[in-house]
């Protein structure tokens, strides 16, 4: 496998305002994504946090350490020409929301997840008219059309910028109801992570923590926080 990465080649990267928003220069050059796509931002912040991801490399580009410029292009190369798709997918998960699936046992279990999850929900049919079935077990139950309706037209409302980054946070904490509360302020990143981690952390308890597991929660965890403060700088 090849080891070439791109070098830099620029002095300074600067905020410019552009036609939609803001964009990056580097020495006058404005910044363009993987498709070749004009590169923008709908906040000056977010701008700024791109910049800043462009400045700060040393040498060979390294993308791995620049997340508010890959979620940006996703935003832009992905996102935007098949929003309504990504939306749909993504209001999907109401269909089988991980606070629906509740343990058999034990008790313990059990009732730690309902203190966990149960207010999140009671939020959720207040705020998007969607009262959510719970269930014991991994067997499928099919949740009310009207709740998935009210779900899916939040998802629908969110700008392409904002559906980038929420769908890591849906696709990490494996819930479209923990997603939305963060994305509106209900819960932190970190505790809304914490709430999608109840079972794991259940286990851990039993049966003692993995390197290798520890590990990869440690990025999921990071890659959740992340997606947080993109979805807060997108305005």
């Amino acid at each position: 496998m090849s080891s070439w990465a791109p070098k830099r080649f620029w002095k300074q990267a600067e905020v410019v305002a552009a036609e939609h928003g803001f964009t990056v220069s580097l020495d006058g050059r404005g910044l363009k994504t993987p498709a070749k796509t004009a590169f923008w931002v709908p906040s000056r912040a977010l701008a700024e946090a791109v910049a800043a991801e462009w400045q700060a490399q040393d040498g060979k580009v390294r993308p791995e350490t620049m997340p508010y410029t890959r979620t940006a292009n996703s935003a832009l190369d992905k996102v935007i020409p098949q929003f309504t798709a990504v939306a749909d997918m993504l209001a999907g998960y109401g269909g089988s929301d991980l606070l629906c699936y509740r343990a058999e046992a034990p008790q313990e279990l059990i009732a730690r997840q309902a203190a966990a999850w149960d207010p999140l929900l009671v939020w959720t049919k207040v705020h998007f008219g969607a009262d959510l079935t719970v269930t014991h077990g991994i067997m499928p139950v099919e949740q009310p059309e009207q709740s998935l309706r009210g779900l899916s037209s939040a998802v629908h409302a969110l700008t392409p910028f904002q559906l980038a980054a929420f769908h890591d946070l849906v696709a990490i904490t494996g819930s479209l109801v923990i997603a939305l509360a963060i994305a509106r302020g209900q819960v932190a990143a970190e505790a809304g992570f914490d709430l999608s981690r109840i079972d794991e952390a259940w286990q851990i308890e039993l049966w003692g923590a993995d390197e290798e597991a520890a590990e990869s929660e440690a990025y999921k965890r990071g890659s959740v926080l992340q997606a947080a403060r993109f979805f807060a700088l997108c305005g």
